[in-house]
């Protein structure tokens, strides 16, 4: 069957790194903050097992910053997210649930923060910028608000520390989980950050300077060529995997943190900063859960799109929003959305893919232990 493709327009932005993707032989893109992210470039399951054994050079552009500076900062920060950002360091990067008042995600980004009163937001795909001018100006919060010109380049995969290591030296490869850097590259100060999204060894690059993108692009290549280093995108196998959430479709503004399955980052209790702070307080106990989900059966095509998961008497019980075949697992697995009362492991819940295939689902949280 014929794949449709997206029309270019002035609307879906390009990237500093496009050029250089497209000479790599991207085969499919998807839109993702009004911006271009490559998706495919070999095949998925090749990209996959490249992904898990090499390094490559994804061009993720599409997270985009939203540079909050400022006397207020922080305090607007907090506004917007039940995790307390209080202790936050100077060198460190938060993956932050942001809520509205009534403490329904609008976003999952993770605030990096550069220093007192400055921070970037680097944002799942919506366009929440809009929200953090909104508060500030309805609220008089002493904060200037923009979009820096800032393009991340994502180093990934189990030889992406050496690769690092040859850029910025080993202070920078040996950096802790959710720390950042920094370093020089062209005269300019960036920072590198350990995150990414994928569970392989990963770095984030904050290119600052679309000027300086395509040079920092060829340089980690010229650096990688005994590294059988590539151009690769994020994963849906390997995300599934590892229990990566993708906002606007496996959580959205109808889901609490809690339902989502982010309460570990709320350990210490939703921040008293926190517009939601006495609606999520009643919150803590979800009535539904996302879950790792086996799908029973022959390999499946991936599913990007919501199905509804249903009990023995054929009641409603949940849905699938994320779902492929693990050539590593050598099962199909799933993302899904559980009531409650399914919870458990030995529960029969069924997948109607068809009028003529239903599937046995199994709740497997082995695959994200």
């Amino acid at each position: 069957m014929h794949q449709p493709i997206i029309s270019g327009s002035s609307r879906i932005r390009r990237t500093p790194y496009s050029k250089r993707v497209e000479e790599a032989g991207v085969k499919s893109y998807s839109v993702y903050n009004h911006m271009l992210l490559p998706t495919v470039f070999d095949t998925l399951e090749n990209d996959y097992h490249h992904l898990k054994t090499a390094v490559q050079v994804w061009d993720v552009s599409v997270e985009r910053q939203i540079e909050i500076i400022g006397p207020d900062a922080t305090k607007i920060l907090q506004m917007v997210t039940p995790r307390d950002i209080s202790k936050m360091k100077d060198d460190q990067c938060y993956y932050i649930p942001m809520v509205d008042k009534h403490g329904l995600m609008i976003n999952d980004p993770v605030a990096v923060k550069l220093d007192k009163n400055r921070y970037w937001i680097s944002i799942a795909d919506s366009d929440v910028i809009y929200y953090f001018k909104g508060l500030a100006e309805g609220m008089g919060l002493n904060v200037n608000i923009f979009e820096p010109d800032v393009n991340i380049i994502s180093i990934q995969g189990p030889k992406s520390k050496i690769l690092i290591e040859r850029m910025f030296g080993k202070e920078i490869s040996e950096l802790k989980f959710f720390r950042h850097g920094k370093v020089f590259f062209n005269g300019k100060k960036m920072i590198v950050a350990r995150s990414g999204w994928s569970h392989q060894m990963c770095f984030e690059v904050y290119v600052d300077g679309s000027m300086n993108g395509q040079d920092m692009w060829d340089k980690f290549f010229s650096l990688g060529n005994d590294l059988d280093v590539r151009a690769g995108c994020p994963n849906l196998i390997e995300r599934i995997e590892s229990g990566l959430l993708s906002y606007g479709n496996d959580v959205n503004q109808t889901n609490t943190p809690y339902e989502a399955g982010l309460g570990k980052f709320l350990s210490s209790g939703v921040s008293e900063g926190c517009l939601a702070y006495d609606i999520l307080r009643t919150k803590t106990e979800p009535q539904r859960l996302i879950k790792p989900i086996e799908i029973t059966g022959e390999p499946i095509k991936p599913i990007t799109y919501s199905l509804q998961v249903s009990n023995s008497n054929g009641e409603v019980v949940g849905q699938i929003t994320s779902a492929a075949w693990s050539p590593d697992f050598k099962v199909n697995v799933a993302i899904g959305m559980i009531d409650r009362e399914y919870w458990n492991e030995k529960n029969s819940l069924f997948l109607n893919f068809t009028k003529n295939d239903k599937r046995q689902i199994i709740i497997n949280d082995k695959f994200w232990s």
